[in-house]
């Protein structure tokens, strides 16, 4: 058993770190043990053709189109990436996107409560992390509203999941504003991968119950679609006092995919949904302002949206190729304190053109209109109610083989307007040296901003309440600004990555951000207001741009083919913030709170066994070093399961999450706008059957 240590980190964690990897080392050993005494058996059995193989050997081979918005290699990349296949979402026994993101060196991943987490790569964490733009198949899931994601309502199918790429680090010239320190782009299977049926269905002590079903079929030669829906029911974690936090969550979803080939020169995609749940929280709201009265109450937040989206792909020649994506996505969320609705429309054309020998380039325009509606609480108030605003983008990169297969040199930059802060420049400049298949240098300097959201240019929140003097209360609260400006990135980073053997593969990054103009919260002084009555005076605190910083660090990870059979995956990343106010400044939270909201050690060690029997065991161990800010020590989340493959076409898993300890804090304080739950020890079972 591996046991906790007594000792809470509060420096570099390495104790934590040593915990970590002594955890996970006992569970593969025990694996290693096993598998010389069943040595006979497995030579009888030749050894299972999966991805474990398969990714070590073409680790440099893997095609991914995030970095460029075009077909890739990997080798080819002058930009730190990590993929997520279809058979690590399978070993993991995650039931969500952000527990699969937890495998990733560099993104930090903290669940807040049962539907809430707080997800960012290289700082700036928080329940509305704005640094970091999140896609599905192209479509942006990054609300214009409060600069984050709502990772409640992101419930892709993960069987229907080709790969997840992650890209740490700017992509502000290809994806636009607000990619600042990372871009996450889920992409879905193609229709055609997904032919039949599949059911699946499960249930444990947190998951009450979850299930899908899938449908996949053709239309004679020319059209292959599906069609699903899945649903669960999650209970509710324990509040820091150990009553309930009232944060059970339920959600259903449903959608569809065709992908039709016109002709050889023509290919359409499109793909829709729609999604409603309901989750439950415990948040600070005012109740009265005279008397003064402020709680802690359970509310019970309902959300639902849905979304259609069209690709057109048409070849121009060889060497010259367009695409035109149009999408329209609705989404809206209210509970008994707030509610608002915001329709999106985007339409995106690229082209992408060889041009002579040694020149490959992609350019492309954009156009997003984005129309919401608000409602007005004494909790949050947007003013005007209702508005519209229009994103005009275009941009161009060109990479030039200096040489090819060996080194390329990649220039690029992207214009954009948008209604808050006007025009924005984003360029970057990158380099990948390739000596050998097996060895490839990289660096990349980039310029990303993260333009202001409505609620820094429109809110008025009120948070709390307090008697005040002559009888008067005083009201507590931000108010936006509609002077607030682009934040600004500056970034250098550098990478390696390398086949050493044929069992181990290896990626390294290291990076610095130079960042300015970032947001302050600067104090005000109290005023008297009639509204919202009765009379008071309200002390609000306003968005300014007066802090600035930088940060550093780097992240690691291999791939390790111990045996035939056994895979081992370690990864760990380091990162120091240094956030500072400028001279005019009257700030005193942002920076401390910034810096220590994010771990500045994190570590993985993942371990796959393919078993006799056609059986698969698998073992994540990570570990996260402390948020001094928000007062959360370090924890290390020991994940287990067992997979039974019992035919082709059916399979058993029993999953274990959180075993090292019974319950344990992940994030809380400003950076969440709901109180935290401690995120409990947990298991189920799971049956798929395709058909």
């Amino acid at each position: 058993m591996c046991r906790k240590s007594q000792r809470t980190s509060s420096g570099l964690g390495l104790d934590r770190i040593g915990e970590l990897g002594l955890c996970v080392l006992r569970s593969v050993l025990c694996a290693a043990m096993v598998l010389p005494g069943l040595s006979e058996s497995l030579a009888a059995q030749s050894p299972p053709q999966d991805l474990a193989t398969l990714r070590l050997e073409d680790l440099m081979n893997i095609e991914v189109t995030s970095v460029s918005k075009k077909e890739q290699k990997m080798s080819k990349t002058a930009s730190a990436v990590f993929v997520i296949t279809p058979e690590d979402i399978a070993r993991s026994g995650a039931t969500n996107v952000p527990d699969l993101l937890r495998m990733v060196p560099g993104v930090e991943v903290a669940q807040i409560n049962s539907s809430t987490w707080a997800i960012s790569i290289r700082g700036f964490n928080g329940q509305y992390s704005n640094k970091l733009l999140v896609l599905v198949d192209g479509r942006t899931v990054y609300t214009s509203m409060f600069s984050g994601v709502y990772w409640d309502a992101q419930d892709v199918l993960l069987s229907d999941i080709d790969r997840i790429e992650v890209i740490r680090g700017a992509g502000g010239t290809i994806w636009g504003a607000n990619a600042v320190n990372g871009v996450i782009n889920i992409i879905t299977k193609r229709a055609g991968a997904t032919q039949g049926g599949l059911i699946t269905a499960g249930g444990g002590t947190y998951e009450h119950g979850f299930g899908a079903a899938r449908y996949g079929g053709r239309l004679g030669n020319v059209m292959a679609y599906r069609i699903f829906g899945d649903g669960f029911s999650r209970g509710p974690y324990p509040s820091p006092s150990g009553t309930s936090g009232e944060d059970d969550w339920k959600m259903a979803h449903g959608g569809f995919r065709a992908d039709v080939t016109a002709s050889p020169q023509d290919s359409l995609v499109i793909e829709g949904g729609g999604h409603s749940g309901d989750a439950g929280e415990i948040a600070s709201s005012i109740l009265s302002i005279s008397p003064p009265i402020n709680a802690l109450i359970p509310l019970r937040e309902h959300y639902s949206g849905w979304d259609v989206l069209s690709r057109w792909n048409h070849i121009l020649s060889p060497r010259s190729e367009t695409s035109l994506q149009v999408y329209f996505d609705r989404i809206t969320r209210d509970d008994t304190t707030y509610g608002f609705g915001v329709n999106t429309f985007d339409i995106d054309f690229q082209h992408h053109v060889g041009w002579r020998r040694r020149h490959d380039f992609v350019w492309g325009l954009g156009y997003r209109l984005s129309s919401d509606t608000t409602l007005a609480t004494l909790r949050i108030v947007f003013n005007p109610v209702a508005r519209t605003t229009h994103l005009f983008s275009a941009f161009v990169q060109d990479e030039i083989a200096i040489r090819p297969d060996h080194l390329s040199f990649t220039w690029g930059a992207r214009l954009e307007h948008n209604d808050y802060t006007g025009f924005g420049f984003q360029p970057s400049v990158r380099a990948a040296w390739t000596p050998s298949d097996r060895n490839t240098f990289w660096t990349a300097f980039s310029r990303s901003e993260r333009t202001p959201s409505r609620s820094e240019s429109d809110v008025r929140a009120n948070w709390s309440v307090f008697p005040g003097p002559n009888d008067l209360s005083v009201l507590v609260g931000y108010a936006g600004s509609p002077h607030q400006k682009a934040e600004k990135e500056t970034s250098v980073e550098a990478g390696y990555r390398a086949k050493v053997s044929d069992h181990l593969a290896i990626d390294t990054t290291a990076f610095f951000n130079d960042y300015t103009d970032e947001v302050s919260v600067e104090p005000g002084l109290p005023e008297f207001e009639a509204e919202p009555a009765p009379p008071h005076l309200a002390l609000l605190s306003s968005f300014a741009n007066l802090a600035y910083g930088e940060t550093h660090g780097f992240e690691t990870f291999a791939d390790w083919r111990v045996t035939e059979r056994w895979t081992l995956s370690p990864g760990y990343s380091f990162l120091s913030m240094h956030i500072h106010q400028a001279r005019a400044s009257h700030d005193l939270m942002t920076a401390a709170l910034t810096e220590g909201s994010v771990p500045a050690h994190q570590a993985e060690l993942r371990s796959h066994v393919s078993l006799p029997g056609h059986l698969g065991w698998n073992t994540a161990a990570y570990f996260v070093g402390p948020l001094s800010a928000l007062a959360v020590p370090s924890y290390t989340r020991l994940d287990s399961n067992l997979t039974w493959q019992a035919r082709e076409d059916f399979s058993v898993s029993l999953v274990g999450q959180n075993l090292l300890r019974d319950r344990h804090l992940e994030f809380g304080g400003p950076n969440a706008t709901v109180q935290p739950s401690l995120i409990k020890r947990s298991a189920y079972v799971k049956v798929a059957w395709s058909f």
